[in-house]
């Protein structure tokens, strides 16, 4: 039985690697990666699922009386394509993220974010108080 069900224990290891990867690294390389293995686990859950035993193609032939339905094929097919697209997108918004933060380490980011807000609130309190001081002049 449980050899039978082979196909979904691999999607459900590759799914809990890929979700694993993007929960515990700050990376955002290895995220994009992990979110691509994840991605990979559903595709082949759903084309898993698809396929009909001792079904055939959906062509009209003597003597098929079981046929498997090629639309699940087809949608993932684009799923594949969109997936690519989306990793490339988020591939080019790292490589800016790098060129403006000079890491792609969430923890540097978000130390670089959080000390420009400060600045900037500390920045804007001055220029306050400035304004303040030269209206009581």
């Amino acid at each position: 039985m449980i050899l039978g069900l082979y196909n979904y224990w691999i999607v459900v290891v590759l799914m809990m690697i890929g979700l694993y990867i993007v929960i515990s690294q700050g990376n955002l390389i290895k995220k994009i990666v992990g979110l691509t293995i994840f991605q990979t686990s559903v595709f082949i859950f759903y084309i898993s699922m698809a396929k009909v035993d001792g079904g055939t193609a959906p062509i009209l032939t003597e003597g098929a009386t079981l046929y498997s339905n090629p639309l699940p094929h087809v949608l993932i097919l684009t799923a594949i394509v969109v997936g690519i697209a989306t990793t490339a997108l988020g591939l080019a918004l790292t490589v800016r993220i790098k060129e403006a933060y000079g890491s792609i380490e969430e923890s540097i980011i978000q130390n670089q974010d959080n000390m420009t807000l400060e600045a900037n609130t500390r920045d804007a309190i001055f220029q306050q108080q400035n304004a303040d001081n030269g209206k009581n002049k």
